[in-house]
């Protein structure tokens, strides 16, 4: 096998280490993105269903989703380690602010528009979620629960909407920020 210049044998110890936070990271984002984009497969399929059908399919999600989101911080946190350590300079710099931005918004997102909507699902099911489960979705980090009253009045489909669009949004800045990411790693070769 020949052994041409660019080939892993001739990098140093800290080249090396950025090109493993690299794949770390692109495999963390990658793992964030599956969710949100399985979520916008499913939004048209899921438009047809009525409000009991919806409300049974909703259940699928938890707990198995919930545990895929403890790739997302992960993401976030070797898309900042893969930043301090890129060159303070060119397209690759950019690339990965991009990357990290979208990541920041995929959180904005769930906080804002799909958590909010997660726990008006949960307190209306019978569902047995663990001690992490119910302590995750009892956490509050932006803006107030939607309220029994608010609940009461809304109108079944707002609700969805605003859980189906959050994540096609997610899907689309999960997409963004994996595709920098990636065009970064090229550009960097």
């Amino acid at each position: 096998m020949a052994v041409h210049e660019g080939s892993l044998i001739h990098l140093s110890g800290d080249e090396l280490m950025f090109r493993f936070i690299q794949i770390v990271t692109i495999t963390l984002v990658a793992i964030a993105m599956a969710p949100p984009l399985a979520h916008a497969f499913e939004f048209p399929g899921k438009l047809r269903l009525s409000r009991d059908a919806y409300m049974t399919v909703q259940m699928i999600y938890y707990p198995g989703f919930t545990l895929l989101g403890v790739s997302e911080p992960l993401g976030l946190l070797a898309i900042i380690a893969q930043l301090l350590l890129t060159p303070l300079r060119g397209t690759a710099l950019w690339l990965t602010v991009v990357a990290l931005l979208g990541l920041v918004s995929m959180q904005l997102l769930y906080w804002t528009r799909t958590h909010p909507a997660n726990k008006f699902w949960l307190q209306n099911a019978d569902k047995d979620l663990g001690n992490v489960g119910e302590g995750f979705f009892a956490f509050e980090l932006m803006g107030p629960p939607i309220s029994q009253t608010t609940q009461r009045e809304m109108d079944w489909r707002k609700l969805r909407d605003r859980w189906e669009y959050s994540h096609v949004a997610r899907a689309g800045v999960a997409f963004i920020s994996f595709i920098s990411l990636l065009i970064a790693i090229v550009l960097q070769d």
